[in-house]
Parts: structure tokens; C-alpha cells; sequence
């Protein structure tokens, strides 16, 4: 028995007259989604197209989404992209993988597993592009053998900043890699308030050079609660420390002269 909405289609004049133009564009060998769309013809998205109706759309849609099979070949093509061992090559392929969305996540932590230091490198660089890249999932990578993974991981969490994060960017403050330290300063920069407390109970301990990045640190996060260990620092011997407790100063607005009892 044919249905009501199959027979309005049938009906339909501007389906009756362009159903040859619909199939060329649909069934067109190798038409990729973007030739479809920009060849559809206007009728096919017309509120008066019986078809239309019938389908709200879904006919189009289908057209101009990938199956869940083409998916994962774009997928595994811009994967193999990323772990060419071209950089050019692979950072091209980032913007592309980011918009694959969720699913991506699960492969590329896979490739954090990887031996080869440069595939976990770039595997950190794409989680760090993503928006659904979770901190949790960053937070074990500060560990790293690798020197430019942790890096990398450092300023991957400098995009994904929480709280969670900050035990391990604390601890990493004291990587031997000098600029995987400072790129988690910047982290905790980022998280902002939640780093103080720890910040403050570094500067206690830890040797002048941590002590200069955690000051440093807390002369960007411009909390009050570091005033008394940025007044303390004035009369360190350190002269970065010195600079960087003045500079915390005055972006409290506390730029004044001290004067010695």
C-alpha cells in the first residue's frame, strides 16, 4: 500500500520536474559533500517542496554528512598525517582532526602510548587543539621521558586549565627542562586563584631558581595573597627575585617606595 507522503511526493510538481537534476548531483561518481552542497539546486531546500516536507531534510543531510565508515577512513587518513614524521604534513592536519570531535580523543591518547617520542609529541599537540580534550587525561603526560612532551604537555594544559591539574603542574615547576617549568608556570597562571595556596607554601621550601619561577608565577596571577612574600623578596640577594617581586607589586597596584625600620 503506498503511503500518504510518498504519493504527495509523487504529486509534488517541483519533484516530478527536477528529480533528474536531483539524482545527477546526489549520484555523481566521486561528489564529495562540498560538491553536493554547492550544487543542490535551490527547489530541494524550498518550504514548498512536497519532498521537503515529507523528509524534513533528512534527504539532504544524509547527502552532505559522512557515513560513520567514511568517518573513520578521514580519521585513520589524517591520523597517518599526523604521525608522518613530516611537520609540515602533520600540523596542516590538526585543524582537521580538532573537528572530528570526540571521537578522535580515544586514538590520539593511544598515540601518547606510542615509544616514538616525535608521535607522542604531535599526538599531545592535536589533544591540545581539541576543546574535548579532558585536563585528567593531560595531567599523566607531565611524566614523560621525553623533555618536549612534557613541554608540549605543559602548554597543552595552558589551553585546558583546571584545578585538577594543579598537584602535578607544582611538581613540574621543578623539571630539569627549564622551559617545560616555566610552561607550566603558565599553566598555573591560567588556572589562576587555586595555584596560590600551593605556590606560596614552594616559596617556603624550594631553591632560588624554583623560587624565581613560582614568584614569577605569582606576579601574573596578581593575588593579593602573595604580598608578603613578594615584600619579603625585595631584600632577597637574588636580583630575579627582586625584579619579580617588584613587578607583582606594582600589578597590585602597590608600587611604592619601602623604607627599611
Amino acid at each position: 500500500m503506498v503511503s500518504t507522503e510518498l504519493l504527495e511526493i509523487l504529486r509534488c510538481p517541483h519533484c516530478v520536474r527536477k528529480r533528474k537534476a536531483t539524482s545527477f548531483f546526489t549520484k555523481m561518481p566521486g561528489s564529495s559533500a562540498r560538491t553536493v552542497a554547492a550544487n543542490t539546486p535551490s527547489w530541494m531546500t524550498s518550504p514548498s517542496c512536497s519532498l521537503m516536507k515529507a523528509t524534513s531534510g533528512s534527504i539532504l543531510r544524509r547527502t552532505l554528512s559522512p557515513s560513520p565508515r567514511r568517518q573513520n577512513r578521514i580519521m585513520k587518513e589524517l591520523l597517518a598525517d599526523l604521525t608522518s614524521g613530516d611537520d609540515e604534513r602533520a600540523e596542516r592536519s590538526i585543524p582537521a582532526i580538532a573537528n572530528l570531535g570526540l571521537a578522535v580523543i580515544p586514538p590520539l591518547l593511544d598515540l601518547t602510548r606510542s615509544e616514538d617520542s616525535d608521535v607522542r609529541w604531535w599526538a599531545v599537540r592535536a589533544l591540545a587543539a581539541s576543546p574535548h580534550t579532558r585536563t585528567v587525561d593531560l595531567i599523566p603526560l607531565l611524566s614523560d621521558s621525553a623533555p618536549e612532551v612534557r613541554a608540549a604537555t605543559a602548554l597543552a594544559l595552558c589551553h585546558h586549565p583546571h584545578e585538577e591539574a594543579v598537584g602535578a603542574l607544582i611538581h613540574t615547576l621543578s623539571d630539569e627542562d627549564a622551559l617545560t617549568a616555566g610552561l607550566a608556570g603558565n599553566a598555573l597562571v591560567k588556572i589562576g586563584s587555586p595555584s596560590v595556596p600551593p605556590l606560596l607554601k614552594v616559596m617556603e621550601e624550594a631553591p632560588t631558581g624554583i623560587r624565581i619561577v613560582v614568584l614569577r608565577t605569582l606576579s601574573e596571577i596578581r593575588d593579593r595573597r602573595a604580598i608578603p612574600v613578594m615584600m619579603k623578596c625585595l631584600g632577597e640577594e637574588s636580583a630575579f627575585l627582586q625584579y619579580w617581586a617588584q613587578e607583582g607589586l606594582e600589578r597590585l597596584g602597590l608600587d611604592m617606595v619601602y623604607i627599611k625600620p
